[in-house]
């Protein structure tokens, strides 16, 4: 599905939900504690930032849409350092401050990017039928926003969502529900819902299979009486569920987990700016899986800004059959998003199993893979007159079709070494038994700090053998 970023400055959204202070501890370690068998931590480095509600909110500010937050904290110092990070951030924030409770605090201790304790500080609550601040709160901000979400983390400041569903729904405004719990009937009426899988089999028991997943996910939206359900299946990407309509099935775009912290606020809160924003929803919640691939493979509490989407769909959606001057381009945005490219070349006539095996390997050697792929008359130079035996039409159309082959490029020397030493991939890689001098475009590489590789052949399997079996064939036929 091919999305283009709208226009965030005109999305208003409402979030609603449990907010929170992550402070984040870093140090070093190097010895081992003589008063218990745990690391002594060296602490270097305080970054504290808003999470729960308030990362959800962050979320939607980086894109350039207007969050507005409405929670409860304690009276104290942590509130006022969530109020002026969410400030900062451009985040209007409404909080109902209860002097009798803490601002719920988490504390991570960090070093060499692992995590090596947390620490929360909290008392659950829940807010007094009478107290009606955060009804009146949500009322009166309804008419200015588009989309309202509610952020729960099972604190306390949702402990009646139905009013707020049914509030919004009143005023024709969407209402996107990041649940918890086990009774998922207190959000009966929502817009939609996004559960992780886990939350999601809290609720509907094991799933074995995509089907059953599908099958009790549909059943719930009905019992729900929900627009949609969207469920976060981790490693294995997103499943939308709407009305009439069948499954989406989003893979995953992660490519490195670091850090899966505040993932399901990144997810809610880009599909809640991008609805706002009009996009349909199959679009926005492309757009939400790209973000989540992007926020995993950051340190802590992120957010994704628009140059980090832009990049990430531009790298997505770019034709898998390139230009020189096109691939340039593209390989310019992967190198500059941390990946790492990955080159080989060849004719490519008939793909066969050793093919498959080879460009999987080579694939496995970096983030993405360039196939260069000779003319139609640089193979009939190479093989003969009777080869080709498919166009370069063809043969680029088949390739690119694989999953590990990211772009297919023609060229029309006998070597590939001119189009190498222009695009100078990280990996170069051949299959056979070259040696690392006679590979083209191998010096090229090497000179500009990348590496050459040689990776063998699937034994028994070449086109020549391929194109003998079946004259063999054709043989005994006509016999």
């Amino acid at each position: 599905m091919t999305v283009s970023l709208p226009d965030f400055s005109l999305a208003r959204v409402l979030v609603v939900g449990d907010v929170m202070l992550d402070r984040y501890w870093h140090g070093a370690t190097s010895r081992i504690s003589p008063e218990a068998p745990v690391p002594i931590v060296h602490i270097q480095q305080v970054t504290e930032q808003a999470g729960g509600a308030g990362n959800v909110a962050l979320n939607i500010s980086a894109l350039g849409a207007k969050a507005t937050l409405i929670s409860v904290t304690g009276d104290d110092t942590a509130a006022n350092t969530v109020e002026n990070l969410l400030q900062q951030a451009k985040v209007a924030c409404r909080l109902h401050r209860l002097a009798h409770i803490p601002t719920i605090t988490k504390l991570r201790v960090l070093s060499r990017h692992q995590q090596l304790i947390r620490l929360d500080f909290e008392e659950k609550f829940t807010l007094l039928a009478e107290d009606k601040v955060l009804l009146l709160q949500v009322q009166d901000c309804l008419a200015n926003v588009d989309v309202l979400v509610l952020s729960d983390y099972g604190k306390g400041v949702l402990a009646d969502p139905q009013s707020l569903i049914q509030l919004a729904r009143q005023a024709h405004k969407a209402v996107l529900v990041d649940p918890k719990g086990q009774d998922f009937t207190k959000y009966r009426g929502a817009t939609i819902i996004t559960p992780n899988l886990s939350e999601f089999e809290t609720i509907v028991g094991h799933c074995c299979n995509e089907q059953v997943l599908v099958e009790r996910g549909e059943n719930l939206r009905l019992q729900l009486q929900l627009d949609a359900l969207l469920i976060t299946r981790s490693e294995k990407g997103m499943t939308l569920l709407r009305h009439a309509q069948p499954a989406l099935h989003l893979p995953t775009h992660a490519r490195d987990v670091y850090d899966v912290t505040g993932a399901g606020d990144t997810v809610i809160g880009v599909l809640s700016a991008g609805l706002a924003a009009g996009m349909e929803l199959g679009q926005a919640t492309t757009l939400a899986n790209h973000a989540a691939g992007l926020v995993v493979s950051k340190l802590g509490t992120a957010t994704v800004s628009i140059a980090e989407l832009e990049t990430a769909l531009h790298i997505t959606h770019s034709q898998a059959i390139q230009t020189l001057y096109g691939l340039q381009k593209i390989i310019n945005i992967a190198r500059a998003n941390g990946e790492r490219i990955v080159m080989t070349n060849g004719c490519f006539d008939i793909l066969h199993a050793g093919h498959i095996q080879y460009l999987s390997q080579a694939r496995q050697l970096g983030d993405r893979l360039i196939v260069a792929m000779n003319d139609d008359a640089s193979v009939r130079r190479l093989k003969g007159a009777s080869r080709p035996i498919n166009s370069l039409e063809h043969r680029m159309t088949v390739l690119s079709a694989l999953d590990c082959v990211d772009w297919v490029i023609p060229f029309s020397e006998d070597t590939p070494e001119s189009l190498i030493c222009q695009l100078l991939p990280d990996i170069l890689v051949k299959g056979g038994d070259y040696q690392i001098d006679q590979i083209a475009g191998g010096r090229c590489v090497l000179d500009n700090g990348g590496k050459v590789l040689v990776l063998d052949y699937l034994a028994g399997c070449s086109t020549t053998a391929t194109l003998q079996a079946l004259q063999n064939s054709q043989i005994n036929l006509e016999k």
